[in-house]
This record gives C-alpha cells, sequence and structure tokens, in this order.
C-alpha cells in the first residue's frame, strides 16, 4: 500500500528536494504551508496541498495539522523548519495516537541541540570538537569586554536576532536591542568560512554518512546560494563522533567555522534538513531516501557518492 509522508513549510529551501526524493520513492506527498498554495511554487508537486495556521497559535495549529494526518492517513511526517521541530517535539505523544511517525531525532536530542549553550557545554565536556566558548549574557562581564564579540538568542532559528559586535564600544548599543538577557548567549566573534555538513546516522547499525560544503555566498538569514562540496576524513569522522553521542536519527545539518588559520570550530547542529539539502543530492548522495529508509525502520541505503564540486543555486519562474 502506498504511503503518505506530510512535509512542512513548503515553500522553505529545503523542500524541492525533500518532495523530489519522496516522490521517487513512491511516497504520496502532502505539502502544507501558511500561505496561500497559488503563492507557493512546490504546492504543484505535492500530491495534496493544505494552508495551515501560523505555528504561534499553537492549539489552532496542532489541531488543524492532527486532523490533516487523521484526513489524509498520514504516516510520516517531515518538520522543514526549527519552530516546527521545536511544536512537534513537545507533541510526539499527539502523534503517535494518530499511527503518524514524527521523522526527526529523539525528544532529548533535539532540545540539547536547539539549546546553544547546553550544547556548547555538552560537546567541550566531552572533547568531541573545538567549541567556541558561550556565556548567558545576563551572567557575562560585560565591562571587560575588549574583543568582537557575537550576541544571539540561545534557542535562535537562522540569524533571527543574531548581532554581530566588530567595535566592543558599541556593545552598550547592541545591549539596547536585546529585550531578555537571559535568552542571549555571548561568544568571541571567529572570523572564517562557513562550512556546513549534511549528516544521516542510522542509530540500528551506528553508521553515519556525512557530505561537508563550503558556503561561498548566503542570504542575510544563512542558507548558502553558492557552495564547494568537498570530502574531509578528519572533519566527517568529528560529525559522526558528535552524532554518536547526541543519539542522532535520520537527517541533521552541522554548522562550523573554519577560522582564517584552519582551525574548524563548531557552531549548532540543525536537526532537521538544511537549505542546501539539495546540493548535497546533486553532489552524490540521496540523504532523504536514506532518512526516510530509517525512520522505516529499513537499513539506510549508506550509497555516499558525493564528490567535490561547485554547485550555485538559482531561481526560476512558475507559473501558478
Amino acid at each position: 500500500m502506498r504511503k503518505t509522508a506530510l512535509v512542512t513549510a513548503i515553500g522553505s529551501f529545503a523542500s524541492d528536494i525533500v518532495i523530489k526524493s519522496l516522490k521517487a520513492m513512491g511516497y504520496r506527498v502532502v505539502g502544507c504551508d501558511i500561505y496561500n498554495r497559488r503563492w507557493i511554487a512546490q504546492s504543484e508537486n505535492t500530491d495534496v496541498f493544505y494552508q495551515v495556521p501560523y505555528t504561534s497559535d499553537r492549539g489552532e495549529y496542532i489541531h488543524f495539522m492532527m486532523g490533516v494526518c487523521q484526513r489524509e492517513k498520514v504516516d510520516f511526517l517531515l518538520p522543514l523548519t526549527d519552530i516546527e521541530v521545536d511544536v512537534w517535539n513537545e507533541c510526539r505523544d499527539a502523534l503517535k495516537s494518530g499511527n503518524v511517525t514524527l521523522c526527526c531525532s529523539p525528544e532529548k536530542t533535539i532540545k540539547i541541540c536547539r539549546d546553544k549553550l547546553s550544547l556548547e557545554t555538552f560537546l567541550r565536556d566531552k572533547k568531541l570538537c573545538k567549541t567556541i566558548p558561550s556565556k548567558r549574557l545576563s551572567e557575562a562581564e560585560l565591562g571587560k569586554i575588549t574583543e568582537p564579540v557575537v550576541l544571539k538568542p540561545y534557542n535562535g532559528r537562522s540569524s533571527q536576532g543574531l548581532y554581530k559586535v566588530e567595535n566592543p564600544a558599541k556593545l552598550p548599543y547592541y545591549l539596547g536591542l536585546v529585550d531578555r538577557r537571559e535568552e542571549y548567549v555571548i561568544q568571541p566573534m571567529i572570523k572564517g568560512d562557513i562550512i556546513t555538513v549534511d549528516i544521516v546516522r542510522d542509530p540500528a547499525s551506528n553508521l553515519t554518512w556525512s557530505v561537508p560544503r563550503r558556503e561561498l555566498l548566503r542570504t542575510l538569514n544563512g542558507a548558502g546560494t553558492s557552495v564547494y562540496v568537498f570530502r574531509d576524513e578528519k572533519l566527517e569522522e568529528t560529525c559522526k563522533n558528535i552524532a554518536a553521542h547526541l543519539d542522532i536519527k535520520g537527517c541533521v545539518n552541522m554548522e562550523f567555522i573554519q577560522s582564517q588559520n584552519g582551525e574548524m570550530y563548531f557552531m549548532e547542529c540543525n536537526p532537521r534538513f538544511s537549505g542546501g539539502a539539495a546540493f548535497t543530492f546533486q553532489a552524490g548522495y540521496d540523504l532523504v531516501k536514506d532518512h526516510m529508509r530509517i525512520f522505516e525502520g529499513q537499513p539506510a541505503t549508506g550509497e555516499n557518492m558525493a564528490r567535490e564540486m561547485y554547485i550555485a543555486r538559482k531561481y526560476c519562474e512558475v507559473e501558478m
């Protein structure tokens, strides 16, 4: 019997390759977004589309989505944005009661990944990689800061609420933009290239597959538009170890920054498909296919044939 996958936020960058891969695997795809289907090009590629309430109206959103799951007999739910991952991570029982599999890492894993301060402490204590020292802004000795710093929400999404303070003398100005200091972390600013790694882990076998890329051009909210895909055994092994200690299941995305002297510092782990998942697919690894096989209880293919290449994203117009 044909299985049904519900994909959220299909106006997001990852949706195109997620939907294409699901369709190629034979899934019936239900898509949803907060906007009208005529505004979302990917709606044309779904079998069914729903315009859904904003997640900020949590009760209405969950009620509506559970209705969709029941009506469409959804088997798998794939949230594509951080805020939806957060919502469904806390509503697993509702999905379970409806026989819907949430295609995300375990609850504890997501909670630590979504807390930048806890995650940095976790990785530093276990000596898994170099991390950027982080402190809660409300506990920092601000008068002693003499170097450039970064301020960002501990559970921020993309680059929302992030401030780069190049000149410490301007720190008071940026502090005035922060409403609740206890919800922010402060870090020393490290300048360099952003390295993002798409990772798939199968907990049953403890096998992990990784594809790194150097982001050459990015949008303001941190989505790569021009990248260089490469292979790096040391970095891929580091990602494997981090994924194992975090108990990652399926696909996630880790971001690093490579400093000007070549040191690689861990930045964050996004417990969902990255906006650049299509780059990894084009380079030679169908991460969506392995992600779904893992949540179906099947062994991942592990067919990671990714090779080094430059890839640039372009946009096209679609008549709706």
